[in-house]
């Protein structure tokens, strides 16, 4: 009992720093980010130089990173309440959002299962934007479940080599070009938040392919 109560006392604390991390992030760094991306779309407006388009590039970066980071560090508290949620309706309205350009998406299977909609929407956008970056823009991605409290998420690319899939989902790992290293990250936190596990194998065609467990 006493371990118990140590440990939601810890718990509380880290939850205290991240909000504190996420409020810096919102305000002391996103304030004067947008206030140098808006002088610098100007100043491309009214001159040219070779140097304008990387700052712009570097600053759109900057402002992904941030984004990401502000994500990661509000999804770590457990998930308190959840809601009946459809896979397909989920999935096509993450599809919609995200820029998939000639890839295609297949939903193999529908299931309902409970659980925050609003997080898990950035788990499937991350995972789909994934998908469309490391399996090229005309990648096919397969939405299905397999058994009564599983689903995956799988794609035709090139996959994820056996000794590299727990580094993929540390912070800052990245191998795609201008990726922030975040996103799988942040699907790794918001799945654990739902007492869910989740594992990184191979695809049925050699891609990546991932899979989360649900609570019973």
């Amino acid at each position: 009992m006493t371990d118990r109560v140590e440990r939601e006392r810890q718990l509380r604390q880290q939850n205290e720093r991240l909000d504190e991390f996420a409020s810096v992030i919102s305000h002391d760094l996103r304030n004067p980010l947008n206030v140098a991306q808006g002088r610098a779309t100007l100043l491309a407006e009214q001159a040219e130089s070779e140097h304008l388009d990387p700052l712009l590039q570097a600053l759109d970066r900057m402002d992904a990173i941030v984004e990401d980071t502000l994500t990661l560090a509000r999804q770590g508290d457990m998930i308190d309440e959840t809601e009946s949620i459809g896979l397909t309706d989920l999935v096509g309205k993450c599809w919609a959002t995200v820029d998939t350009e000639n890839a295609t998406i297949e939903i193999v299977d529908e299931m309902t299962f409970q659980g925050d909609p609003d997080r898990l929407q950035h788990v499937f956008e991350n995972l789909f934007r994934n998908a469309v970056e490391h399996g090229g823009s005309d990648v096919t991605v397969r939405v299905g479940c397999y058994g009564e409290q599983r689903i995956h998420v799988e794609d035709d690319g090139r996959g994820i080599p056996a000794d590299k899939r727990k580094e993929v989902l540390e912070p800052g790992h990245s191998s795609a070009r201008g990726g922030t290293g975040f996103g799988l990250t942040i699907v790794k936190r918001i799945v654990e938040a739902h007492g869910w596990e989740l594992s990184v194998t191979e695809g049925t065609d050699s891609g990546a392919r991932f899979e989360f467990e649900m609570a019973e």
